[in-house]
């Protein structure tokens, strides 16, 4: 009898300890709008999504729309500087570095201008009266076939560079066209 109210103790103090370490100690996860796959970039698109606080809504919208473009332009500079390195690599040409920084000059000059065939496909608002805060949440996608091409067309207006640097930007740039075409 008294090995049984011992177990039976036991088991209490276990599950007393498994049932409080059930939460986080980082407090409890958050659903936030614009999250999983449906918002992430892919093979055929570039995806952004981002989130404005303020007391303001449009200051908010601005601020969501901000780093959500942000996060677009950073994923394409990322894609065009891995895609130029590895091409240069493989070709072993001698002015390597200087193709990779003019593409990487016409990438900046791109995402600071336009941003091609850019489409929201979500926005939220929501309001706190406990903090008179307003949410926004705002997501993007481009399609990557239309950047690469807008990208490609802006490298032919480029007067002041010879012509193995704009081969070796088409031939860069074809091949991610035609990689978001599988």
């Amino acid at each position: 009898m008294k090995n049984a109210f011992i177990l039976f103790l036991a088991a209490g103090i276990i599950s007393g300890f498994t049932a409080c370490s059930s939460k986080s100690p980082m407090g409890e996860k958050v659903k936030e709008p614009f999250t999983g796959s449906k918002y992430e970039s892919d093979n055929r698109f570039f995806r952004g999504t981002g989130k404005g606080v303020s007391i303001k809504d449009n200051i908010a919208r601005g601020k969501a729309d901000l780093e959500a473009k942000s996060q677009l332009a950073a994923q394409v500079n990322t894609t065009i500087k891995n895609v130029s390195d590895q091409y240069l690599s493989q070709t072993e040409n001698a002015n390597a570095a200087d193709v990779a920084d003019k593409f990487e000059s016409l990438t900046r000059q791109v995402m600071n201008t336009t941003i091609a065939d850019l489409r929201k496909i979500g926005e939220e608002k929501y309001f706190d009266a406990a903090s008179s805060n307003y949410s926004v949440f705002v997501a993007y996608e481009m399609k990557k076939n239309s950047m690469f091409r807008f990208m490609k067309k802006q490298a032919k207006t480029l007067d002041k560079e010879d012509q193995y640097t704009l081969d070796a930007m088409e031939r860069i740039l074809d091949a991610q066209i035609a990689a978001t075409e599988e």
